[in-house]
């Protein structure tokens, strides 16, 4: 799904830059300086890893526009952006949310995402594949799905989780950094060049291995998301809308937009399971039918 590709790839890259400003100003010299103090280790690990995560949350509207170039409807045009609005207003209102900013952005693959810092101040976006690919039952579906992604205050709890994550991925890569720094390469004055790579190189390393964790929530989510677009939708409908995004998931996508479909592949075990967004979407059918609505 596009927010939490989007929200992966903004942490990481945000990590990196507070990274580099925490290095210039040496802020991070004390640290090990005259050994590893876990504890201020620990600390300073936290501060950094959950304000990179706060701050990814913060811009995730901003960047999911600016990527996709979705485009608010703050004055319906057309009898379909009406419609939209006024589903979502509906939809928002049954779940107890603030209503959200609509958008639609250009592609021709079927996509949607939800995103924002807080349950009242959220973004719900589609596609115009989406639109011109499914009746308005499905679509109302996909809506309710995301909907209740805000409602269900999944980015909140998700930046929380990747905080935590970031805290410990910060917390390893200084370790190896000032063992490679201090036991490999014999640097015995403050922090070497050899601190500064290794540590940086191995923040992504592990930034990217600890997306699983993520990933997991994600997937987890999903389920539940779908439940509540059955819910304010009907269970037929979400049904439908899933068995719709499984028929073109066999149609090949733009290349920007391949990572950030909203459907899942059919992945049933390996390690590409272990790095999708989405269960596959033949589980997410079978769950919703076992959904007593």
């Amino acid at each position: 799904m596009k927010r939490i590709l989007l929200f992966l790839a903004t942490n990481i890259a945000v990590l990196i830059v507070l990274s580099i400003v925490v290095r210039l100003l040496g802020v991070d010299q004390f640290i090990s300086s005259q050994g590893i103090n876990y504890v201020t280790l620990l600390i300073f690990s936290a501060v950094i890893g959950f304000g990179g995560s706060f701050i990814s949350l913060a811009i995730s509207k901003w960047m999911a526009k600016w990527s996709t170039g979705a485009q608010v409807i703050a004055s319906p045009r057309s009898e379909t952006e009406i419609w939209l609005v006024n589903t979502v207003k509906r939809q928002a209102s049954m779940a107890g949310i603030g209503m959200p900013e609509v958008a639609v952005f250009e592609s021709d693959s079927p996509n949607a995402f939800a995103t924002g810092m807080s349950r009242n101040k959220a973004l719900v976006a589609v596609s115009t594949g989406l639109l011109r690919s499914m009746n308005r039952s499905e679509v109302e579906a996909v809506l309710g799905h995301e909907v209740s992604h805000v409602a269900n205050g999944d980015m909140i709890t998700m930046s929380l989780i990747q905080g935590v994550v970031n805290t410990f991925v910060i917390f390893l890569s200084r370790i190896v950094g000032y063992f490679v720094d201090r036991v490999i390469l014999k640097n015995e004055e403050g922090h070497g060049i050899g601190f500064f790579v290794t540590s940086l190189v191995a923040q992504i390393v592990f930034g990217i291995l600890a997306s699983v964790i993520v990933m997991w929530f994600s997937r987890k989510r999903e389920y539940a998301a779908d439940i509540g677009g059955a819910k304010l939708s009907g269970k037929a409908a979400m049904i439908a809308a899933l068995e719709s995004l499984k028929r073109s998931a066999h149609e090949p996508l733009p290349d920007q937009m391949k990572a950030f479909g909203i459907s899942g592949k059919a992945v049933k075990s390996g390690i590409a399971l272990l790095f999708m967004t989405h269960p596959p979407l033949d589980d997410r059918i079978a769950a919703l039918k076992r959904y007593a609505a």
